[in-house]
């Protein structure tokens, strides 16, 4: 006699936020991390991806927003600023204080839109006080957009910060992709 058990959703279909409205993320690679991890959602489990190069760590937490679809067809990605590094699969909450626009582009095709969701982890001491992205110093957001610019460029890509946008830019964004997701899952 064979039990059925339903399955459960898997990490990128889980819903955007949380019951108390909180945005929840999935960190995929964690702060410090000199390997990058990717979520993929047909095996339900996080693949290495890449090793960077001697001395180049991500500067922190790097996930998605789940239950989204961003610019780039991919879920919404998001770096969070946390005191210490999360672990791959681990889900937490955020808030949205700004974001990344910029656009992307693989060795031999176009050009496309991948923002990055700058958030603060609602657990975070360092940075609970910012609220927004001038609430972050001066150099840190520079700082942010350079590691993607030179991470893209030592895997043969092209990252353009194209500005930045505000908290409630962001939260936009998300529902923007919410809505992508949305239209995508109602044609399967």
């Amino acid at each position: 006699m064979t039990r059925h058990v339903s399955r459960h959703a898997v990490l990128s279909e889980t819903p955007t936020y949380d019951d108390k409205g909180c945005l929840r993320v999935v960190i995929e690679t964690p702060k410090g991390s000199q390997v990058k991890y990717a979520y993929n959602p047909v095996c339900d489990c996080f693949e290495f991806k890449t090793v960077m190069p001697e001395g180049m760590t991500f500067p922190y937490d790097f996930g998605f927003v789940p239950s989204t679809v961003g610019g780039d067809g991919d879920p919404l990605d998001v770096l969070v600023l946390m005191d210490f590094p999360g672990v791959p699969g681990c889900i937490l909450t955020v808030r949205p204080i700004g974001a990344i626009k910029a656009e992307q582009k693989d060795k031999g095709r176009e050009w496309t839109r991948n923002d990055r969701l700058i958030s603060v982890a609602t657990h975070a001491r360092i940075h609970d006080e910012a609220h927004s992205l001038k609430g972050l110093g001066p150099h840190l957001l520079k700082e942010i957009s350079a590691f993607f610019v030179n991470y893209n460029h030592l895997h043969d890509k092209k990252f353009k910060p194209l500005g930045e946008s505000g908290a409630q830019a962001a939260s936009e964004l998300v529902k923007a992709a919410q809505k992508r997701f949305e239209k995508r899952h109602r044609k399967k």
